[in-house]
């Protein structure tokens, strides 16, 4: 009576694809490599870190891992080295930050704040929302409900006068519209071109224009 054949089985692992039987898979009996690494047409094994351009001669690189034969595919978890770059978000600005700056005496006159980086410009960039102000550039002044009868001192440069709105008028205040100018020991006005050395002087130069006297005069 004739003997039957063992049926061989064929290894699975990488590098290797020997046939064995399970009588015959000694230890040390099956030569394979880990995981392969493909990297802009580079292949390389991550074990022993050869490498080929070519993929025929890359299958041909002997492995370098000794063990049994086995018919379980290995997981293969095929390495990159390309680096992913990281993504970035836009910064958001906490709200309790734009409001130090709206408080912030350099971030509205548009100078840069090392406390407050570069959102000056955003503060002073903002549009007017009062729509009246369109064409302007500017904010309307807002009227005060003022007494008629009631005292107010006038704040226009030159005047200081004490004034009541029932007798103000378009001729009542004479003053500067400025603005004064200070240089090299010269004081005067731009508006009347005078100047002179000595303050006393500067603050008796007549007033050279006409309006209406102002408790809250635009700066």
């Amino acid at each position: 009576m004739e003997e039957q054949e063992v049926p061989r089985l064929r290894c699975q692992r990488i590098g290797c694809d020997a046939t064995f039987t399970e009588d015959d898979n000694p230890e040390g009996s099956c030569c394979y490599h880990d995981s392969p690494i493909f990297h802009d047409g580079m292949k390389e094994w991550s074990c022993c870190k050869r490498r080929s351009h070519d993929f025929s001669l890359f299958l041909e690189i002997p492995g370098c891992k000794t063990g049994k034969h086995t018919t379980e595919k290995p997981v293969l978890t095929t390495t990159s080295t390309r680096k992913q770059m990281p993504i970035y978000s836009p910064a958001v600005v906490p709200a309790a930050n734009a409001s130090s700056k709206e408080s912030c005496s350099r971030c509205r006159q548009g100078f840069f704040c090392s406390d407050h980086g570069s959102l000056a410009k955003e503060l002073n960039s903002k549009p007017p929302v009062d729509g009246d102000a369109v064409g302007q550039g500017s904010f309307a002044p807002v009227k005060k409900i003022v007494d008629i009868n009631q005292p107010q001192t006038c704040r226009n440069k030159g005047c200081g006068k004490i004034f009541k709105e029932k007798d103000n008028h378009e001729t009542a205040c004479t003053y500067h519209p400025g603005p004064a100018v200070f240089h090299d020991r010269m004081r005067g006005w731009k508006c009347c071109d005078i100047h002179v050395k000595e303050f006393d002087e500067f603050m008796s130069i007549p007033p050279c224009s006409k309006g209406w006297h102002s408790a809250d005069p635009v700066s």
